[in-house]
């Protein structure tokens, strides 16, 4: 049998730099590495190891040495990766278990000899970051930032995208359960008493409060495991305060075992559940804030932000992230923009909050073209569903969903793949927008010039397709077709001029 010999592919050198940071907080240690846009850039490589070094803090103090040794040897990993990845700019923080341990220094020394020089940030600087790091998720937050780590607390006001108030209490998660232990009313009582003397009780009077911090995050998938939940995104999922008590009495009725049988939890999460939706619950009634909102993004990614320009700071990063996106994954970079343009005639009357997403659809309607064809739409239905972005509601991502699975030839009918979180009229607005994206790409073959020489319009009557005369010959039977069926959807007559 004859042996095919390929040349083996030149490995590409790193085009974008690499930025990261190594986050050593009381209940974990993070590294993550980033590389891609400014605003948004792309996780490229994400390692937790949950060393618990605020674990025993409350009765003595200090690290325990089975932490530190865990803690040590998670530096040791992480500074090699870094290097490794050839990452050009690597930032190391540490929070609340280090700063008031009376060995962190020994844990500083560490890091150190292995060339990590680690910035010990204040509570107000750790509130700071998170409050920033909600704003970079979600732009137009209003409402107060909850940052629950393992050493502290951090409370945050956050409104027309600046960080206001902020505080910090010795509230961690790894904290609560000797304050529990001494009952609940006075467990209430002592959280309140914070609360109040901080200046915070009723701040978040009709607002929504903002959670950040992993056990918070497991929280909401337990919530999403106790009601079925069809959309697996932890980003913006809401819990209301009668959710929070429905959780409270899982908790208090399920074995620990059973909750670890949940794949979407992290075991190591389990044991310290009770505590969170305690406190959780206790800030609710001081704070009187409405809601609950999940952030995926905290003082990691606030990090990042604060490094910002104002000019960055100010761009969508649910474009950018789409934008980058489809230029990674798409045929043309420029398409997306110039596809938006075009089709933007039909939907001249849309909210901006719809132009927006109908723009990012646009940017990413060339992501499924490299996939295997009987799949293109499912693979658009995959990337709008579960992509990793932010500044979008689950309502968002199905328009994006239904919007990409028509454009890519998924045809009219929602997929069953596409959950029922949107209603009927946002259904049939997203297929409008997918069936007027399949027309432009079928027409200009996903390249600028036919798109630059046409124009596509509605004259409540007819949709009319206009082109040059030197174009006429691009407007085939399949461009026909799709330029039918876009008509029909909207209940009007296709038109050709020239």
């Amino acid at each position: 049998m004859a042996t095919l010999l390929f040349r083996k592919p030149k490995v590409e050198s790193v085009a974008e730099p690499r930025t990261a940071i190594i986050d050593i907080g009381s209940n974990s240690i993070r590294l993550v590495v980033y590389q891609g846009p400014a605003r948004l850039p792309a996780i490229l490589f994400n390692e937790k190891v949950m060393a618990g070094l605020g674990r025993g803090f409350a009765a003595t103090g200090a690290i325990d040495g089975e932490a530190l040794k865990t803690a040590q040897a998670a530096l040791g990993r992480f500074a090699a990766v870094a290097r490794e990845m050839e990452v050009a700019q690597l930032r190391t923080v540490a929070t609340a278990a280090v700063r008031d341990a009376t060995n962190g220094h020994v844990l500083i020394e560490n890091a150190r000899s292995l060339g990590l020089e680690v910035e010990l940030l204040s509570g107000e600087q750790e509130a700071l970051g998170a409050g920033l790091g909600v704003l970079s998720a979600i732009p137009l937050a209003d409402g107060i930032v909850g940052d629950l780590g393992g050493g502290s607390l951090e409370l945050v006001r956050i409104a027309k995208g600046q960080v206001e108030d902020r505080a910090s209490f010795p509230l961690g998660v790894l904290r609560i359960a000797a304050l529990r232990a001494k009952g609940l009313r006075l467990f209430d009582r002592r959280v309140g008493t914070m609360i109040d003397e901080a200046g915070w009780t009723g701040k978040g009077t009709g607002l929504p409060l903002y959670l950040v911090g992993g056990s918070w995050r497991s929280l909401a998938r337990l919530d999403m495991h106790i009601t079925g939940y069809p959309l697996p995104v932890i980003h913006q999922y809401e819990m209301s305060p009668a959710a929070i008590t429905r959780i409270g009495r899982t908790l208090s009725h399920v074995a620990k075992g059973k909750l670890r049988e949940i794949s979407a939890l992290s075991s190591a999460r389990v044991p310290t559940l009770g505590d969170a939706n305690a406190l959780l619950g206790v800030l609710l009634r001081h704070l009187q804030s409405r809601t609950t909102i999940v952030s995926a993004f905290g003082l990691r990614e606030g990090l990042l932000f604060g490094a910002l320009t104002p000019e960055q700071r100010a761009q969508d990063p649910l474009i950018v992230a789409a934008r980058d996106e489809g230029r990674r994954l798409g045929r043309f970079a420029e398409h997306g923009d110039l596809l938006d343009r075009w089709i933007s005639p039909l939907f001249a009357g849309e909210p901006p909050e719809l132009a927006r997403l109908r723009h990012t659809a646009c940017l990413l309607a060339d992501v499924g073209w490299r996939a295997n064809p009987e799949f293109r739409a499912e693979r658009g239905v995959e990337i709008a569903l579960h992509g990793n972005w932010v500044a979008i509601d689950a309502r968002g991502r199905v328009l994006l969903a239904q919007a990409l699975f028509t454009s890519l030839g998924g045809g009219t009918d929602s997929s069953p793949l596409i959950p029922p979180l949107a209603s009927p009229s946002d259904i049939k607005r997203a297929t409008a927008w997918g069936l007027a994206m399949r027309l432009g790409q079928r027409l200009s073959g996903g390249l600028a010039g036919p798109l630059q020489r046409s124009r596509l319009d509605d004259d409540g009557s007819a949709i009319a397709v206009t082109l040059a005369q030197d174009d006429s010959a691009l407007y085939s039977e399949a461009v026909e077709r799709r330029h039918k069926g876009l008509a029909n959807a909207l209940g009007r007559q296709a038109v050709l001029r020239g």
